[in-house]
Order: structure tokens, then sequence, then C-alpha cells
């Protein structure tokens, strides 16, 4: 029975027998010559080297498109995105590095590695991560949750009133006391700066966390901590109510909420009372 695939063996003999004269005095040799089987076993090895190596181009292709980013203070997904021209922005950036940033993308910490260019393409599979969830991500407060705002060109930093007082006293705090006010606010609630000024600081200040201080007209400075996610930069200019990040639980912190703080400069250590800054201008927490 013949096998599928195989070539039938001829059935005249293997080895034919040619001769070749040898020297002047007319000598012979009979010397045995390859058989046509033998001859076509060999040409037929040599394609299978050749398809073998073919794909190796593909995989190095596939493998030089996956990046890998380190997060930094300051950084927030869209923003990574961006610098790194991820297709499909941050939702692709997200959907990607899902079990490396969890549940919530606008929580990201510094030292968390990122992977660009899809976890999709490094593994060979089209298989796209679970779409995230849309709520934590720069949310919009309702209209009875909004912040307050003034004639006077202030607003509150997020909806609601302060919790802890300015100058509570206690072991939580490295100076002996509390140099500003809390805002008990779940994670991701949007946070506005107070009013118009210049940012001085965004990124990571110790046990503030992630952190934003601006610089307003009058000489004064905004500061605002424990933040999940940073909207602006060191250089730009803000206006009243404009979001600068969204708040969170980094930093020394026993849970989610928004350290503010008003200051003479833009350092620890200047703070003034928040709430009587925040009442001159029309602003009640």
């Amino acid at each position: 029975m013949l096998i599928s695939g195989k070539h039938r063996r001829p059935k005249s003999s293997t080895i034919a027998r040619g001769f070749a004269a040898a020297g002047a005095g007319g000598a012979v040799i009979a010397l045995p010559l390859l058989g046509a089987t033998g001859a076509h076993a060999a040409v037929q090895a040599a394609p299978a080297a050749h398809s073998a190596a073919a794909p190796a181009a593909p995989v190095a292709k596939k493998q030089a498109e996956t990046r890998t980013y380190s997060v930094v203070a300051g950084d927030y997904l869209a923003k990574i995105a961006a610098d790194n021209k991820v297709d499909g922005g941050w939702e692709k950036l997200y959907q990607d590095n899902r079990e490396v940033i969890g549940g919530n993308p606008s929580l990201i910490l510094p030292g968390m590695k990122l992977t660009l260019g899809g976890s999709a393409a490094a593994t060979g599979t089209t298989q796209a991560a679970p779409a995230p969830s849309k709520a934590p991500v720069a949310p919009k407060p309702a209209a009875p949750a909004a912040a307050q705002s003034s004639s006077s060109g202030y607003v509150s930093p997020v909806p609601g009133k302060h919790t802890t007082n300015y100058r509570a006293s206690g072991a939580n705090w490295s100076s002996g006391s509390h140099t500003g006010i809390d805002f008990p606010v779940a994670t991701g609630t949007s946070v506005k700066v107070i009013t118009s000024g210049t940012v001085v600081t965004a990124g990571w200040g110790g046990a503030y966390g992630n952190e934003v201080v601006v610089k307003h007209a009058d000489g004064h400075y905004s500061q605002y901590g424990h933040l999940s996610a940073l909207s602006v930069s060191v250089g730009q200019t803000v206006s009243t109510g404009q979001q600068i990040g969204l708040s969170g639980a980094t930093g020394n912190v026993t849970g989610p909420h928004l350290h503010f703080e008003v200051r003479t400069g833009p350092a620890y250590g200047s703070d003034i009372d928040p709430v009587a800054f925040l009442a001159s201008h029309g602003i009640s927490v």
C-alpha cells in the first residue's frame, strides 16, 4: 500500500553502474552512481530549512513594536498616551495594562511599568481587554453637587464641606498640627483651582502624595494634595474653576480625601487659615 504524500519507489534497480576510463593503459573501474530516489531525497531536504526560518522576521517585528514605560510622579494616562503616540489613546493604554493599574484608570502610581503598543501585539493574540468603566475618569459632578463660586472670581476646590479643621493637633502630622483642611470626597472627584494663577508644582510631594501648587495674582498660593491623577503641568496658566486633577489617597493618608492649603509661599510651612481666606472671597467651606 502506498503512503499518502510519498513518492513511489521506481521498479528499476536503485543502483546503476557506469564506467570511467582511468589512465592511458585503458584500465576500467566500475563506479556506483546514485539512483534517482537518492538524488531526489537530497534535493527535497533543502526547502525544509528555508521554510522554518521564514517566520522569524514577523515575530521580531511584533516584539519591536512593544515598549515599556515606567510611570513617574505627575503622570496620568492621557498624558502618557499623548506623549508616546499610543494608538487608541488612554482607553487602549488602560485596556492593555488593566492588570497593573487596577479598577480605577485615574489611579496610577510612580514606578508602575506600563506596556506601550499593546499586550495583544506582544503575545500574538487579538483578544481585547474588558472595556474600562467610564465613571471614574474625569467625573463631572451633577448640578446640585457643584462647587461653590462667587462674584469675586473664586470657587471652592471640591463640592461639600471640610471635616478636619485647620491647626487640628495630633500625631498624624509631622508638624504636630494640621496645615490645611480636608474635604471627604471619593477618589476620582474633580478638583478645581480656586482662582486663576500659574502652576508652580505638579508631581509627587512625599507625604502629600501627588500634589499641585498654584501661585495667584495676589501673591498667595493654593495647594491640593493626595491626588490620584494630575491634569496640569508646571508653568501652565489656569483659570478659575479649571480642573487641575482628581482626588485620591496617595501619600500619607488613611483614606481618600482632598487636602487643601493656602500659603504665603510655595513651600510647606508658609500656611495660613484657608477657611478664613476663602470666606474673605465669598466661599464658605
